[in-house]
């Protein structure tokens, strides 16, 4: 009998998980990344990060994937919080190398800025904090986010996982003693009706209790900066 992706790529067998259609980088996790399809987090795609809050170890969370991109920019849109440098640094993360953008007043100016970046393929990630999203809205985004290979996660409130989303991946987190809960809201593959709990190492900050004593680098104004990040 032939397998169902040698007759198309996009078909795989309800038992099993579906060969990824784009490249992936390893999450750092093993145990997260044999429950994803291509063994990692897509990219030149919208990835749904539905948290219970904000804070939960979302970016310890993505700490490996954003170490392997390289030097390549790192945006942080709308994040709720001004991103704390030390924090950053205790994560392997170069502070000069992550750009946090503020989009304006008008949510359409986060979808404008959003586009940008995706379409321009000049950053390596993209992590763009939403309370809301219509469906218009992702699916702009997602069509955008194929333009290039930038790795594209939306960080949404956990309510959000009811409502419909053009993204191929879908996971909810929710904290836990010594790490978090991942749910598997929707993936190529089989559904997983419970969660998997994934450790996470207590940051640098967190084990030593050092103070964040470094002042936080004012947000850039979107409409002034992206211009010359992307080159147009």
């Amino acid at each position: 009998m032939n397998h169902p992706e040698t007759v198309h790529p996009s078909l795989w067998r309800a038992s099993q998980l579906a060969h990824s259609q784009t490249r992936c980088l390893d999450t750092g996790f093993a145990a997260l990344s044999a429950q994803l399809p291509g063994g990692g987090w897509p990219l030149g795609t919208l990835i749904d990060l539905l948290l219970q809050q904000s804070g939960i170890g979302e970016l310890r969370l993505l700490q490996p994937v954003l170490k392997a991109l390289g030097q390549r920019p790192i945006v942080l849109l709308e994040p709720p919080h001004a991103p704390q440098v030390l924090a950053l640094a205790a994560l392997g993360l170069e502070p000069s190398q992550l750009l946090w953008l503020r989009s304006g007043a008008k949510a359409s100016d986060a979808l404008w800025a959003a586009e940008q970046v995706l379409r321009s393929g000049c950053c390596g990630a993209l992590l763009m904090w939403q309370k809301q999203a219509r469906g218009e809205t992702l699916r702009r985004l997602h069509l955008a986010a194929q333009s290039n290979d930038t790795l594209f996660c939306m960080l949404r409130p956990l309510a959000a996982a009811q409502d419909a989303s053009p993204a191929p991946l879908r996971l909810s987190l929710k904290p836990t003693q010594g790490g978090v809960h991942i749910g598997f809201v929707k993936r190529r593959g089989p559904q997983r009706d419970a969660p998997l709990f994934l450790p996470l190492t207590p940051s640098l900050l967190q084990r030593n209790h050092a103070p964040l004593d470094r002042d936080t680098p004012a947000p850039a104004p979107a409409r002034s900066i992206l211009p010359a990040l992307v080159g147009g």
